[in-house]
Order: structure tokens, then C-alpha cells, then sequence
């Protein structure tokens, strides 16, 4: 009942049912019930905010189908049935589809919609006999799509899949054990988390209960997130004897969006959980670093920081948060996959999202992008662009077309990953704004790109913040780089370049007194 309802007048409202609406997403119609986007006044909750993570689920599983067919996957939490019936309606065969929803409206709703796209529903492995007289003479059925009425955690524990989505209304932690029970190796597990309050560090508490992690809200707050998240799919996975690869991680407004792919045994749980780490963060100007290896209680863990914060500024100047995922959140050869992917199946909208992926995967600006790739790698040409779709990672780790690996394999899948650890992108990013100095005009995102490139420094954008840069600059350098290619307030701005009266020292004793201001200003909020 709503507020300030009472039941009789409730149910004499609700025995006039208004008729349901026809949305189309992605060339498949699905039927919504009335007040379809609020979650509180509906049983079947669809948010037309989320195409953007249904076409990156869609693009995976369908990278996926490229390295074995057919597939078992499943939508946990089906509502409407959207994501499942984009699946099979434009991968076909290449699935064998499983929707599932615990609320028997969603259930009813889910076999309406797929006759609606012309699927055959198949219920408790019997099919629906009803399927044929939503046909008219001379259609086709498209495929089969298996409807369950169950919990979630029973499911996955009695079936196994090759890919399973979980999507649940807030966190999906309760869920995740049951997921890598009895996810097949090599499959791939998504979770989309939808609790960006807790996640966000807007609710503490609350993360502190769900993900065990301290947090406390920073510049780059997205991609704690992700990297929360990421730590929690881990410790489930390890808990399974299985260690995971993180394909991708998304952390956009709506949504927290973490794809991994499963890798079975022990020895790919242990490097997994390795990688599970603290953080150390100064509160003063925000520099981090996670937090050395060793068994041994260190007197001082605060100086592994490249900043001299805490011996200029009196008591605690950093915190300990964590723990969180310390290793890559992209896999570079699966993300252009997915690029090729989405150009194959025309799905526009998230193609710039993924280019931005592969720039941050690689740290590499944008201008910089290798069109021309090694003769020796497959690649595709799609409007111009040569698309890698296989590289020594993909033929390493899938070639097994879901079998177990070999002791080998896994041999040297850790001596590559060792290798590789100096390629990864630099955790974390900075804010440009945040950084800025009072009464100078910094240059353009675009141009600071280059200027930090020119010094040595791998640099890029992220999709974390459009204002922020993923560089493995000091922060130290950043500020220094960015004032250099300052100019002062009162020029007026229209002329970028270095400025001439201040040398090198000049820069460094400025930028130090910027930091010392900030926190002189701050002094009486936090103190």
C-alpha cells in the first residue's frame, strides 16, 4: 500500500488493471507493466537507463561464442526477460538461454514477452504448448528459452553454466558464492551492483557490512568501487578453489559493472587472492599507494607514501582502506573483441565507451592509438580500424574450449602474468580540477595529455571521470607539469604555454605551498 492508502481503497484502485506497454531495445519488443521504472510500484522493474550495461553484457557473450559454442547462460534475476531475450534473438544457437525470477508475475511476464519475439518457451524441460498460437502461418520460431521460477542461490547450485549474469536490486555479495560453485572453467561470471551508495562511500557503514572494506569518499571514489567489487567476486572465487581474470570494470553513474572469467584450481585461487590488498591514502593531498607485501609489522607503514605529508603535518595524515583489488581492471585483447563485436551487431552506443576502455587498458592517449598492428596477430578491419580479436593471452588461456588446464598451462600463464605486471595500467587516476592552482588557468585536458607524455610519463583518460587522468606520474610531477603549462588569471588565458619567470625551483616551492594552503583552509573541517 502506498502512503496514506488504506486497503480497501487499495484494492478497489487495483482491480482495474491499466494494459501493458511495448518498449523495443536493440530490435526485441518486451512488454513492461505500468509504472515499469519504479521499483516500489511494479514486479517487473525495467530501467531504460541500464541499455548501456545490457549491450556490454551483450558484446561479452558474444566475444564469448567466438571461442566455443554452445553456451549455457543464464539471468538470474530475469524481470521482463530483456537481456535474455536479446540473447537469444541475435546469438541464436550459439546459447542455450536460462531466465530466472523468483516472483511468479516476472515468471508470466518473461513467457509473454518471449512468445512476443517469436522463442519458444521451454518450462520444468517440457515446452510450452501454448508457444504455437502466438505464431501466424508462416513464421518461424527464432530459438528456445528456458523459464525457472526459483531462488537464485538453488539454481546455480543445481545447474552449471558457461556465463552468468547477476543483476540483483542492490548488492550482489549474497549471490556470489552460488555463482562460482559451479561455474564452468574458463566461464565468465558478471555482476552489475546497483548499491552506489555504499559503493560511493555515501553510506560507510553499510559497505563496511556488505564488502567488509573500509572506504571514506575521494577524488577517485568510481574506481574504489570497482575495485571493491572486484575484491569481493575474488575472496568468493578463492573460497571455490578458483581464482578469477578481470576482463573489464565499469563504474558509471547507475551502476557498478565487474566481468571476470573463471580460472579452476588452487594455484590461480592463491595468485588471485594475492592480489587483494590494502590501500594507503593521505588526506592531505590524496596520494596513494597500496600497500607493501610482508608478514612484518611495519613502525611506520604511512612513509611508504611518495608524499612528505605526514612529516609536515602534525598526527594521522593517511588512513588504511581496503581491501581492495590491486591488479589490471582491463584485459586489452578482450576488450577489442568486444569492440569488433559491437560493430558487427551495430550497437553504436557503446562503442566510444569501449575505445575509451582500450585507451585506459593500454594508458595510451587517444592520438596515440596503433592502427597498424603486428603481422603476426589476427586482426579485423571494420570502418577503418584494425580490431586484434586473439592475442597470446586468448590463445594461451582459452585453447582449452573449456577443459581444465594443464599444471603447464598454469605454469605458464603465472610466468606471463609475472611478465606482464610492468604493462599494466597504473592504478587509480587524478582530477585535473582538483589539483588546479589558485589564480592560474591550466591548460586543456587534451594538450596536459601530451605535456605529461612528452615527460616519459604513460598517460591517458578514463571513463571513471572526464576530468581525470590515469598517468603513473608522482603526484608530485603532475602538479609541477601542470603549473608549468600554466598561465596566470590575469593574461586573460588566451595564451598556453610554459611560463618563463618561473624556473624549476620556483615551481616546486609554489606547488608545495598551493598543498600547504589547501590544507591550512581545511584545517578547521578536519581538525
Amino acid at each position: 500500500m502506498n502512503k496514506g492508502e488504506t486497503k480497501s481503497s487499495y484494492i478497489a484502485a487495483s482491480t482495474v488493471k491499466p494494459p501493458n506497454e511495448i518498449l523495443k531495445e536493440a530490435d526485441t519488443d518486451v512488454q513492461v507493466c505500468p509504472n515499469y521504472s519504479i521499483p516500489q510500484k511494479t514486479d517487473s522493474y525495467f530501467n531504460p537507463k541500464m541499455k548501456l550495461n545490457r549491450q556490454l553484457i551483450f558484446c561479452t557473450l558474444a566475444a564469448l561464442t567466438e571461442e566455443r559454442k554452445p553456451l549455457e547462460c543464464l539471468d538470474a534475476f530475469g524481470a521482463t526477460g530483456i537481456m535474455g531475450l536479446q540473447w537469444a534473438k541475435h546469438l541464436g544457437n550459439a546459447v542455450k538461454v536460462t531466465i530466472n525470477d523468483l516472483n511468479e508475475n516476472s515468471v508470466t511476464l518473461i513467457q509473454e514477452n518471449c512468445h512476443l519475439n517469436k522463442l519458444k518457451v521451454v518450462v520444468d524441460s517440457k515446452e510450452n504448448e501454448k508457444s504455437d498460437d502466438f505464431l501466424e502461418e508462416g513464421e518461424k520460431k527464432l530459438g528456445n528459452i528456458k523459464v525457472t521460477k526459483m531462488d537464485a542461490n538453488v539454481l546455480m547450485h543445481l545447474r552449471s553454466f558457461d556465463f552468468i549474469h547477476l543483476d540483483p536490486f542492490g548488492t550482489s555479495v549474497n549471490y556470489l558464492d552460488s555463482a562460482f560453485r559451479n561455474i564452468r572453467n574458463l566461464g565468465i561470471v558478471s555482476v552489475t551492483s546497483t548499491d552506489i551508495s555504499s559503493l560511493y562511500a555515501k553510506a560507510q557503514h553499510v559497505a563496511r557490512r556488505h564488502y567488509g572494506c573500509n572506504i571514506v569518499r575521494t577524488e577517485y571514489y568510481k574506481e574504489l568501487a570497482a575495485r571493491i567489487v572486484v575484491a569481493a567476486v575474488a575472496r568468493a572465487a578463492a573460497r571455490c578453489n578458483k581464482g578469477i581474470e578481470v576482463l573489464f570494470a565499469v563504474a558509471l553513474e547507475h551502476f557498478v559493472l565487474v566481468v571476470v572469467r573463471v580460472l579452476r584450481g588452487p594455484t590461480s585461487a592463491d595468485e588471485t587472492a594475492k592480489k587483494i590488498q590494502y590501500l594507503i591514502h593521505c588526506q592531505w593531498c590524496e596520494e596513494r599507494i597500496f600497500q607493501k607485501d610482508g608478514n612484518m609489522v611495519e613502525e611506520n607503514p604511512y612513509r611508504q607514501l611518495p608524499c612528505n605529508c605526514h612529516g609536515s603535518m602534525p598526527g594521522k595524515t593517511a588512513i588504511e582502506l581496503g581491501p581492495l583489488w590491486s591488479s589490471s581492471l582491463f584485459n586489452t585483447g578482450f576488450l577489442k573483441r568486444m569492440l569488433f563485436e559491437s560493430l558487427h551487431h551495430g550497437l553504436d552506443d557503446i562503442q566510444t565507451l569501449i575505445k575509451t576502455l582500450i585507451f585506459e587498458s593500454e594508458c595510451t592517449p587517444q592520438s596515440q592509438f596503433s592502427i597498424h598492428a603486428p603481422s603476426n596477430l589476427n586482426k579485423q578491419e571494420e570502418n577503418g580500424v584494425f580490431i586484434k580479436t586473439t592475442d597470446d593471452t586468448t590463445t594461451d588461456n582459452y585453447a582449452a574450449q573449456g577443459k581444465r588446464k594443464s599444471n603447464e598451462m598454469i605454469t605458464n600463464l603465472g610466468k606471463k602474468q609475472k611478465t606482464d605486471v610492468s604493462a599494466e595500467h597504473p592504478p587509480f587516476y587524478y582530477n585535473i580540477h582538483r589539483h588546479s592552482i589558485k589564480g592560474m588557468n591550466m591548460p586543456k585536458l587534451k594538450k596536459f595529455l601530451c605535456y605529461l607524455s612528452q615527460a616519459g610519463f604513460r598517460v591517458s583518460r578514463t571513463h571513471f571521470d572526464p576530468m581525470g587522468v590515469r598517468t603513473d606520474a608522482p603526484l608530485m610531477q603532475f602538479k609541477s607539469i601542470l603549473l608549468k603549462y600554466s598561465t596566470p588569471t590575469y593574461t586573460g588565458g588566451q595564451s598556453e604555454g610554459h611560463v618563463q619567470s618561473a624556473s624549476e625551483d620556483t615551481v616546486t616551492e609554489r606547488v608545495e605551498m598551493s598543498v600547504n594552503d589547501k590544507a591550512e583552509a581545511s584545517g578547521c573541517r578536519r581538525w
